[in-house]
């Protein structure tokens, strides 16, 4: 790898794997999986928009590396992350020749991880898999720390397991080629990481508003590896959501998951439906006397000083508090909430009254 790379550690119990990150390492993808990996068979899980701009690279520096290659490409969107198309893959593996002993690289977003990360899940009881994430939001949240799964109609990542990837490999440059709504919506996450984790991270993103806006290389490969590192260490410390340290990393997204769903998966993009999300998060806290005011205006100038939208959509309440009862997170049907105490600091709050989420709702 080159000489600028950072290289972020995902320290597990049973096994460990490495995060490169860095720009224009997409060239070098073949050489990363051969060194990680070892595999002479990959196939590759892409998205109709990924593989002309990056799917294909990588298919060839893949094949210079000597790997025999397969790919398949699925619809871009988050309809994708379904039952059907899971299935569409499985038999598309079985034509590929697919073993035990074959590879599952996947090259795209949040869905295209997700989605390729259930099917080497499930392929043949489970066979290990790259991570190669090429939108914002996949790079600093959903390509680290093994979370893979599909969408049932009424419930986001309802289906899943917990299935490390073998290593990911991070190339900023790409960065450059997305879409300004797709960039935003990873700049959610970015500031989602500052509130739960790192008071000083979230100072950093405060005083850098305009290097996150014009994609700074410099400001870039900061934050994707500050991002990388801080979920790192909460996955090494709860793998597998077992002790509720991993559940900080669902700031804002119980609220954003039933937006999803109640508005139809793709009216929202996940990253515009998490700072929308989080800042409900945040009214809930405040009105519960957890947080004051300015933590809440601070996070409001931020997520709409880097073009996110903030406004509840208009869907009813009602419907939208029956769609978080869904969420992973309940307890006997009891709401719970990850709300902060302060910037920097979140909790896992139970027994969350009905009433008070309903004017969480409410834009102030």
């Amino acid at each position: 790898m080159a000489s600028d790379t950072t290289t972020v550690r995902v320290a597990l119990s049973e096994r460990s794997y490495d995060i490169d990150i860095g720009h224009g390492l997409l060239l070098d993808a073949g050489r990363f999986v051969v060194e990680h990996t070892g595999c002479s068979h990959a196939v590759v899980i892409t998205d109709s928009n990924v593989e002309p701009l990056h799917g294909q690279r990588v298919v060839e520096s893949l094949e210079r590396a000597g790997i025999r290659v397969d790919m398949a490409t699925v619809p871009a969107g988050e309809s994708t992350k379904s039952a059907t198309h899971a299935d569409q893959l499985w038999r598309l593996m079985l034509e590929f020749g697919a073993d035990r002993k074959s590879l599952v690289v996947a090259v795209g977003g949040g869905v295209v991880g997700d989605l390729a990360g259930f099917i080497a899940a499930t392929y043949g009881r489970g066979i290990r898999f790259v991570q190669i994430p090429t939108t914002l939001l996949a790079q600093v949240d959903s390509s680290v720390g093994g979370k893979v799964g599909i969408n049932l109609p009424g419930a986001k990542n309802m289906v899943g397991a917990f299935w490390q990837p073998a290593a990911v490999l991070i190339d900023t440059d790409v960065l450059n080629t997305l879409p300004l709504r797709e960039y935003r919506s990873g700049l959610a996450e970015v500031v989602k990481y500052g509130v739960i984790l790192d008071a000083e991270f979230f100072e950093y993103l405060e005083g850098n508003i305009d290097g996150l806006n014009d994609r700074d290389a410099s400001v870039m490969r900061h934050i994707v590896a500050r991002c990388c590192k801080l979920k790192a260490q909460v996955v090494s410390a709860d793998e597998r959501e077992e002790t509720g340290l991993r559940a900080v990393l669902n700031y804002g997204h119980t609220f954003c998951h039933a937006i999803e769903a109640e508005t139809g998966y793709g009216t929202y993009l996940h990253g515009e439906a998490v700072a929308i999300g989080m800042l409900c998060a945040s009214r809930l806290a405040e009105s519960m006397g957890r947080i004051d005011a300015d933590a809440t205006r601070r996070q409001r100038e931020l997520l709409e000083a880097l073009g996110l939208p903030l406004a509840v959509p208009d869907v009813d309440h009602d419907v939208l508090i029956r769609a978080m009862q869904k969420d992973k997170k309940t307890e006997h049907g009891k709401l719970r909430f990850v709300l902060p105490s302060r910037v920097g600091h979140v909790e896992l709050v139970s027994g969350v009254p009905a009433d008070l989420v309903r004017a969480a709702l409410v834009c102030s």
